[in-house]
C-alpha cells in the first residue's frame, strides 16, 4: 500500500481534480494520498476549503486516507512562518514548502525559513540540502522528502547522504502532477534505492516514518 504525501491537481499546475486524482490512486492501491497545490496568500482560502471538500468524499466512499494540505511555493522566505499558520488556520491538515530545488530560482534562505516554522510539516526537494538544515530538520521533527520529480529529483543523493548523518525522517513522494506521475507496482521502492537509500531504509520509511508523519498531522 503507498503512501505519497505531495501530488498536484488542476487547482494549480495538475491535471487532474482532487477527486480524479484521489480514484487513481485508490485504483492504485494507494492507502494514503495528500493533496497539496502551490498557494499563497492569493490562493490559500478558496485551495484549502475547495481541496477539502474532495478529500472528504473520497474518504466517505472509498477506503484511502485523503489529506488536504497546500505547498507553499516561491513565497518570501521571510513570509513562511506566518503563512504556514494561516494555512492551517484555514483548515490545511499538512504544510510543506517548496525548497530550494537547483531547477528553479526558490529565494535563498527559504528551506531554513520552513525548518524554523512550528507550522510545517514538510519541506519538499531542498536542493543542496546543508548539513545545519538538515541538523534543524532532526531537532524540529520536519520531514524530508526524497522525490521522483524529473528536476527537482536530481539532489536526491545530496538530500540522503546529507540528512541521513542528521537522522532525518524522509518521506519519498511522487510531486505528482498528473495520474501517470502516480506510484505504480515498485516505483517508489526504486526511487529509494536509486537515491542511494539501503533497503532497511527504505522499509523504515514504510513501516515507521509514513506512519509516524500522519501522527503529527493529526491522523
Amino acid at each position: 500500500m503507498t503512501y505519497d504525501f505531495h501530488t498536484h491537481t488542476l487547482f494549480s499546475d495538475g491535471s487532474n481534480s482532487p477527486i480524479e486524482l484521489i480514484r487513481f490512486a485508490y485504483a492504485y492501491e494507494y492507502r494514503c494520498i495528500g493533496i497539496t497545490d502551490h498557494g499563497s496568500y492569493s490562493n490559500l482560502e478558496r485551495l484549502i476549503e475547495s481541496v477539502i471538500k474532495d478529500c472528504e468524499l473520497a474518504e466517505k466512499y472509498w477506503d484511502i486516507i485523503a489529506v488536504p494540505g497546500v505547498e507553499l511555493t516561491n513565497v518570501p522566505a521571510a513570509s513562511i512562518d506566518g503563512m504556514a499558520r494561516s494555512a492551517k488556520e484555514l483548515g490545511a491538515r499538512m504544510v510543506l514548502v517548496h525548497g530550494e530545488t537547483i531547477v528553479e530560482e526558490v529565494e535563498k534562505g527559504t528551506n531554513l525559513a520552513a525548518l524554523r516554522s512550528e507550522y510545517v510539516d514538510l519541506l519538499a526537494h531542498p536542493g543542496i540540502m546543508t548539513s545545519e538544515e538538515a541538523s534543524l530538520a532532526a531537532k524540529n521533527d520536519i520531514f524530508i522528502e526524497i522525490t521522483s520529480r524529473i528536476g527537482h529529483s536530481l539532489t536526491n543523493g545530496r538530500v540522503v547522504e546529507t540528512g541521513r548523518k542528521a537522522g532525518v525522517k524522509f518521506l519519498i513522494n511522487s510531486d505528482s502532477h498528473g495520474f501517470s506521475d502516480l506510484y505504480r507496482g515498485d516505483f517508489q521502492r526504486e526511487v529509494a534505492l536509486g537515491s542511494g537509500l539501503s533497503s532497511e531504509e527504505y522499509d523504515r520509511i514504510v513501516d515507521y516514518n509514513q506512519k509516524e508523519f500522519l501522527k503529527k498531522i493529526g491522523y
